[in-house]
């Protein structure tokens, strides 16, 4: 493939909702230009785009993937998203470094909530977009119908600039509004024909409404429409042009991918209509100093590391040394790649504007920007939404306790939504994802990337036990054996403390208890919280008082005293009204407000406390106090009730005591665990 300068580059996203055909529309678009000699199918698992085994397995698209193709003496980056919101954070990379977008809808579906989701991000982001309304030839299938859902749901700016000629199994063209020209689509070869009678009209007004729309882009063109003057065809594209540019403008157009029809128009359209690097750029950004940013990370166990990257500024050769201005590390580059799907072409150069990979950077990751040290840039990273599923995980084997960590981190490398800790106090291993499906493609990716297999269960809520009541209690450790015996004898006052986690005093008169071995008595009760009497949790919120006890001269020492305070604390506990306590978190979630009576209702449930609400343009925002042990899940019930609309997020508040219903509940459980 030849280095195309920025101006012939057009980096366009093509983001949908899961199934309106992104992938389709894709393969279609390299059909056309020759780079396949095929239709690849979703269903076959022969697309291009969708080569990863659990795509092929689910017939979804979960990584985006680079498919570049020249098309008129241009080259269109183009980007394949996933449609699924469990996969948000790869269509966040893209977003970061693509000019235009094109929306896909389904022509029978409509407005669908990833649709939604994706184009508020892009008005954001100021990214130009076109609208492609697929599956023109499904039963169903209606065109005007979802121009009017687009409209209701995005605003007035959405302009038909084509209109179907036939539908469902009789779909065949559109009628083009620019060119005023029909087009018939048959077997890869586009007929242009008259506009057909029973169409004329309806063309007509549709094609006054681009104009208008067209004129207001551009002073000049505005002047000349008000006062009643034609338009030219090529005044019509440059207002449109600069309309689109601008965000003043989406243009909708129509088509089938699968039968490759409306697609050669759809490609005709990026080129006229989506900016280029150039256009968005400021100043010659060839000229500009070395800026690249790495948006994606593939970690494969054979190939290694690929990057892939967006050239902001400047030349990137092969075979040079390239600074990381974010580690602040010098890296060897080897081969750069031009990628389409899982093929490499290697070139010598990448320009600016341009999008490639380079395999095996040991210092760099996802975020970080590529320069020169000796005239440094950073470009803005990507911010990517904080995974919100955990599930805790051990490995099948053993011995595989290292491996799981190694791969995990490689995994981590290629998805900025993947988090793992290990919590200290349920000693357990948490893998935290955007959802259901995005772990359990995780683990599939163990297994099959790493060969390690996994358990995978509902984390451990890490509750504890305090006291209600204050006591006064004794503790004797006393044994007589050949030689030295051993004795220690403590009494102490056990009290509830209710600021702190544990407070240890000593009030000994008169050298009861010597003073050498009062730490030895707090280590003992101290080793005694960590389990306490009612199911084996920490214990928290006691204020423990050495107040009195006798010693030996020969047989005391510090481990008779240490053994002594563990028996002490361990009966005070029994008699000081013991309680469980769960840990809560201030939880945050933000949903349009027709979900918000049903948010509201689902955190009562949970035994929430809604502390209060406040609207945020469109959503609102609820604030509430919830048990950790009700929102385990919670990310999968707001996606239930929100259909993906909703997001939350939650913080550790503080301790609270368990109902006593529920307490039982958790004791039993707890003994019955401790058998096994």
């Amino acid at each position: 493939m030849k280095v195309y300068q920025a101006g012939k580059i057009r980096n366009v996203g093509l983001v949908a909702h899961g199934g309106a055909g992104k992938t389709s529309l894709t393969e279609a678009m390299l059909y056309n230009a020759g780079h396949t000699t095929r239709l690849g199918r979703v269903e076959d698992g022969t697309t291009v785009t969708d080569f990863h085994p659990e795509e092929i397995k689910r017939k979804i698209t979960i990584n985006a993937t680079l498919a570049p193709c020249e098309w008129k003496d241009h080259k269109l980056n183009l980007l394949d998203t996933p449609g699924f919101s469990d996969f948000i954070g790869e269509v966040k990379g893209t977003m970061r470094v693509v000019d235009g977008l094109i929306v896909v809808l389904d022509a029978v579906a409509g407005v669908e909530v990833m649709t939604q989701i994706v184009w508020e991000d892009a008005v954001a982001a100021n990214i130009p977009r076109i609208a492609f309304v697929n599956k023109m030839d499904r039963e169903n299938a209606n065109f005007l119908r979802v121009v009017d859902q687009m409209k209701e749901a995005f605003g007035s700016h959405i302009v038909p600039i084509q209109l179907p000629i036939g539908a469902e199994a009789n779909f065949k063209g559109v009628v083009d509004l620019l060119k005023m020209k029909a087009y018939y689509f048959e077997g890869g070869k586009v007929q242009e024909k008259d506009i057909p009678a029973d169409l004329a009209d309806e063309a007509a007004t549709y094609r006054d409404t681009l104009v208008e729309a067209a004129a207001e882009a551009d002073d000049e063109l505005l002047t000349k429409y008000l006062e009643g003057e034609e338009l030219t065809p090529e005044e019509v594209v440059t207002g449109l042009r600069s309309a689109v540019r601008q965000g003043l403008v989406v243009p909708v157009v129509c088509g089938s991918a699968t039968k490759n029809i409306g697609v050669q128009p759809l490609m005709d359209l990026i080129i006229d209509c989506l900016p280029s690097p150039l256009d968005r750029a400021e100043g010659d950004p060839e000229n500009a100093p070395l800026a690249a940013l790495i948006f994606k990370t593939i970690a494969d166990p054979y190939v290694g590391k690929l990057s892939f990257f967006r050239v902001y500024g400047g030349v990137l050769k092969s075979d040079s040394y390239i600074y990381n201005a974010n580690k602040e590390k010098e890296e060897k580059i080897g081969q750069i790649l031009i990628m389409r799907g899982k093929n490499q072409e290697p070139v010598p150069e990448v320009r600016a504007g341009d999008i490639a990979a380079i395999a095996k950077l040991q210092e760099s990751s996802t975020g970080d920007t590529l320069t020169r040290k000796d005239k440094p840039v950073i470009l803005e990273g990507i911010k990517f939404p904080n995974p919100t599923l955990s599930v805790a995980i051990e490995p099948k084997s053993k011995g595989d306790e290292d491996k799981l960590g190694t791969a995990v981190a490689r995994l981590m490398e290629e998805d900025p939504t993947l988090r793992m800790e290990k919590n200290t106090e349920t000693k357990e291993t948490l893998l935290t994802g955007m959802g259901e499906m995005h772990l359990d493609i995780i683990m599939e990716r163990l297994q099959r990337k790493f060969g390690v297999e996994v358990n995978v269960r509902e984390p451990k809520v890490p509750y504890r036990e305090t006291i209600r009541a204050s006591v006064k209690v004794e503790g004797k450790h006393k044994k007589q054996t050949g030689g030295h015996g051993q004795y220690g004898h403590v009494w102490l006052a056990l009290e509830p403390l209710y600021d702190k986690d544990f407070e240890f005093t000593e009030e000994i008169f008169g050298g009861a208890v010597p003073r050498q071995y009062f730490p030895a008595v707090e280590k003992g009760v101290r080793e005694a919280m960590a389990e306490g009497v009612l199911a084996g949790y920490p214990v928290t919120g006691v204020k423990v008082t050495l107040y009195d006890g006798s010693y030996h001269t020969v047989d005391s020492s510090e481990m008779a005293f240490k053994l002594a305070a563990i028996l002490a604390f361990r009966k005070g506990c029994e008699q000081a009204k013991p309680v469980l306590l769960e840990p809560i978190m201030n939880v945050e979630v933000t949903v349009p407000d027709e979900f918000m009576g049903d948010i509201i209702g689902d955190l009562n449930g949970k035994r929430g406390r809604i502390l209060g609400m406040e609207p945020q343009g469109k959503l609102q925002v609820i604030r509430a106090q919830v048990p950790l042990a009700e929102m385990m899940r919670y990310a999968i019930d707001l996606k239930s009730i929100t259909q993906g609309r909703g997001t939350y997020k939650m913080e550790f508040a503080n301790y609270e005591e368990v109902p006593a219903n529920i307490a039982e509940k958790i004791i039993a459980a707890k003994k019955a665990e401790n058998k096994d």
